[in-house]
């Protein structure tokens, strides 16, 4: 999983509110099993109904923007991975919200995309300055977003889980990071236990022959 420590990108500016992850991925879609592509599906209806106006993901400069601004309740319904496999995508690498689906929250770090819950007064700011077009920077390292305007808006990521983005972790890494001097004394009590389910291959095929000679006497 790829490290995120800080980024610098114009943001998308979504503002509505009770977007599910049937309207970020399609249920139709859920069938394609390669994560690569799937952004091609993201905000599917928004993206190709016919309004005056184009999605804001289609929208220069925003069709290349790594970070999203969206209204409160963002990734609620059902729990499908792949509205998150497609926001990343996209290139989307940070999604910033008033509030998230606890599902896609969750899934949102384990496929190494920051979710950042802001309270209503700096995510309004957040909007704002994502809707001048200008970059800003998210850094993890200091929990601030850094605005156009220089301002710095502080947010705060479990311990656990800005530790596994920092260092790239998924979650069987995170594990083996964490725990790993747990699982190395477990396994040398184990050995000593049951040592016959340690066995390298030849000392298994020599144990296995001196049976197989016996079974003949």
């Amino acid at each position: 999983m790829e490290s995120f420590i800080s980024l610098t990108s114009v943001a998308a500016p979504l503002p509505d509110v009770d977007i599910n992850t049937d309207v970020i991925f399609p249920a139709r879609f859920l069938l394609l099993l390669n994560r690569q592509g799937l952004s091609q599906h993201l905000f599917h209806e928004r993206r190709k109904a016919a309004i005056p106006e184009r999605f804001v993901l289609d929208r220069p400069p925003f069709e290349k923007a790594q970070i999203l601004v969206a209204g409160r309740n963002f990734g609620c319904g059902s729990s499908r991975e792949q509205a998150v496999w497609a926001l990343a995508d996209f290139g989307i690498r940070c999604v910033i919200a008033p509030s998230f689906g606890e599902i896609f929250f969750a899934n949102c770090f384990r496929n190494g995309v920051l979710a950042v819950d802001l309270a209503e007064d700096p995510h309004r700011r957040v909007m704002s300055a994502a809707s001048t077009e200008k970059p800003m920077t998210v850094d993890l390292e200091s929990q601030a977003i850094r605005l156009p305007d220089g301002e710095s808006v502080a947010f705060r990521v479990d311990p656990h889980r800005r530790r596994a983005l920092l260092l790239g972790l998924d979650q069987i890494g995170s594990i083996l990071a964490d725990d790993i001097a747990d699982i190395d004394e477990f396994e040398r009590r184990h050995r000593a236990s049951a040592p016959w389910l340690h066995l390298s291959p030849e000392k298994f095929s020599g144990v296995a022959n001196a049976a197989k000679q016996g079974s003949h006497e």
